[in-house]
């Protein structure tokens, strides 16, 4: 006899289908539930009609709803469980990876281990739907939104959904906002005071000293149009982050265009650039107003922080499917405690020197996008006293594939 569950298996399935992201929606998540408690429903009825000498706690459909829970939870992209009082029924493959392969079956409290997790479960009542955030489960910094329902014959669904990179988002937003503000208001502050100094009969009236303060606030004024242009660059960058470009741009000609406008800033510490090429080609698919900027920021990068007089080096080398440019300095180096945080919105290893060259703490993090939208990456490598290489892997066009 074909128990009447594959429809309603085959809905939830889809549901799950249409969620179409590692985090479900709300409202997939609730026409899921709504399906797997009719689907059991309707098993558990279909049993009760026609084998009515079954024990009441057979009549859940035995293999039939291990099945049918199996085929609608499987799919699910978040760990899911399904429990049967403390027993875990059944638990998707994202669970499995997460709590051990061989949790279905076992009491709730052993494969689990979390107090909190397990407190949150045994406290749902029965009635809606509870949801607590919870630390700790398989990697210690990972945030996790439990959800916890219950289905008819005392079934209950939990699902663990991951909110990590959701929580570092809105951490990584806030500091934004807060550097920003802060990053702007330090030279409007002292364009302000200026202007009101200026105001003063006495020192308006000086026209050495009018001309030093006017200097100063011209000085503010354009480091705020860099701090806003850089802004307006990562915005633009971010936004166009799933479009990867497909132009072929070739980047020694790019190199020697950076280092034509950068000749007064390198002229004026001593530096030399050298362009070292062992690549067959340097051509790669991309953009080349962004290849320009992360050229230029790399450059200019190595000759604030570089060794005064000592030479640059841009190189290229064959890395497959890859070009990789690297950008190297004799310059003092990079304690390796800060290396990981480099690319992070105005993070600085020094912040006074950063700001007295003219830095806006944005220039490693605009290469960083710029090399994400290009499906590239980036790796920075640096030894105290020894200098600082930045490499940068970037592909080459379909119609360039390495000989």
């Amino acid at each position: 006899m074909r128990l009447p569950f594959r429809p309603l298996a085959a809905a939830a399935i889809a549901v799950v289908a249409v969620a179409g992201s590692a985090i479900m929606p709300s409202s997939a998540w609730a026409a899921l539930l709504g399906l797997l408690g009719g689907a059991i429903a309707v098993l558990v009825g279909w049993n009760a009609f026609f084998f009515p000498e079954a024990p009441v706690a057979q009549r859940g459909g035995g293999e039939d709803g291990r099945r049918l829970a199996g085929e609608i939870v499987a799919p699910l992209p978040e760990p899911t469980l399904l429990l049967d009082g403390g027993r875990i029924l059944t638990a998707n493959p994202a669970a499995r990876r997460l709590f051990g392969e061989t949790i279905e079956g076992q009491d709730l409290r052993l494969a689990i281990r979390h107090p909190l997790a397990l407190e949150a479960i045994a406290a749902h009542d029965g009635i809606g739907v509870d949801e607590i955030e919870v630390t700790g489960l398989g990697e210690a910094e990972r945030r996790w939104l439990l959800t916890v329902a219950t289905l008819p014959e005392g079934l209950r669904l939990v699902r663990f959904a991951d909110r990590s990179e959701a929580h570092a988002a809105e951490k990584m937003r806030v500091d934004f906002v807060a550097n920003a503000s802060h990053e702007l208001r330090t030279p409007l502050a002292t364009i302000l005071g200026f202007v009101e100094t200026l105001r003063d009969d006495a020192a308006g009236g000086d026209p050495e000293l009018r001309a030093r303060f006017l200097g100063i606030m011209d000085g503010e004024a354009k480091r705020m149009q860099v701090l806003i242009d850089d802004l307006m660059s990562l915005s633009r960058i971010e936004a166009e982050r799933f479009r990867p470009p497909t132009d072929p741009i070739d980047l020694c000609p790019v190199v020697e265009e950076v280092r034509a406008a950068c000749d007064a800033v390198l002229a004026e510490r001593g530096n030399s650039l050298k362009i070292d090429n062992r690549s067959h080609s340097t051509v790669v698919a991309g953009d080349h107003g962004q290849l320009t900027q992360l050229i230029r920021n790399l450059i200019v990068n190595a000759v604030k922080y570089g060794q005064e007089g000592a030479p640059i080096t841009v190189s290229f080398e064959d890395a497959r499917e890859m070009v990789r440019m690297t950008v190297t300095d004799r310059g003092e180096g990079i304690d390796p405690v800060h290396l990981p945080r480099l690319t992070e919105r105005f993070y600085r290893v020094n912040a006074g020197r950063s700001r007295a060259q003219g830095g806006t703490g944005l220039g490693l993090a605009i290469v960083k996008h710029i090399v994400w939208r290009h499906r590239g990456r980036l790796d920075i490598r640096s030894t105290p006293g020894a200098g600082t290489s930045v490499h940068v892997l970037l592909p080459r066009p379909p119609a360039e594939p390495v000989s």
